[in-house]
């Protein structure tokens, strides 16, 4: 990774086109060693679980900002970040890896679910929310990732009891799990390994996601 952070190092200090352009061959640099990295964690995440995305290079985000709508008009991200795609109806949930010069994190959940799918698992978590809370205030879980992460109402949602005894989670609008690293686990070589493995710690939550948005309020299978 030293090259990947020397250069983030550089940019941070020199985001703009004229200094990108002419330091163009130590983005080329960095963005191989990018690639390397992402395919051993792609290699990694295929012994546990199923990835959909083809290639470590194609789970990488562009370095280009788009300065079209915000008020920070500096051209690039000064840190790379990638997406990995589960495959299947019957594998929910992605995983979002981001490194940078203040280290590195990886996220994973549902980050923004369609409306039909946000009532479901609302009406799931209001019928029954034990087999919900079992996982999320698990010892390994909150040793791990602490507190359930995402966008919430402010209150209940429309159609739901206000005094609902599971309302803290029906405010939810997203359902995402973090787990931060330090600088020094960047420079280690098996590091893909250590961020697979922490994707690996998000799978009984993926699992729980996956049978409230896969079964009905009866229990009944919908794929």
């Amino acid at each position: 990774m030293q090259t990947t952070i020397s250069f983030l190092e550089n940019l941070s200090k020199n985001n703009n086109r004229e200094w990108f352009q002419a330091n163009r061959d130590r983005y080329d640099e960095a963005h191989q060693e990018m690639i390397a990295f992402a395919d051993q964690l792609l290699a990694e995440m295929n012994k546990h679980d199923v990835i959909e995305t083809p290639t470590g290079k194609k789970s990488l985000f562009r370095i280009y900002r788009d300065v079209r709508f915000g008020k920070d008009k500096t051209p690039y991200k000064t840190h790379w970040a990638g997406y990995l795609r589960r495959t299947g109806a019957d594998r929910r949930g992605g995983y979002f890896y981001r490194i940078g010069l203040d280290g590195a994190y990886v996220m994973g959940g549902f980050f923004n679910p369609n409306a039909q799918d946000l009532l479901h698992i609302r009406n799931q978590i209001a019928q029954d929310a034990d087999f919900f809370r079992e996982v999320i205030d698990s010892n390994s879980f909150r040793k791990f990732f602490g507190d359930l992460h995402g966008d919430q109402l402010k209150t209940a949602p429309r159609g739901f009891e206000k005094d609902h005894p599971d309302v803290d989670l029906l405010r939810y609008k997203q359902f995402i799990v973090k787990h931060g690293f330090a600088l020094s686990d960047m420079h280690s070589s098996d590091f893909p390994k250590k961020m697979s493995g922490a994707f690996q710690q998000m799978r009984p939550f993926f699992d729980c996601m996956t049978e409230i948005l896969t079964t009905d309020l009866n229990g009944i299978s919908l794929i």
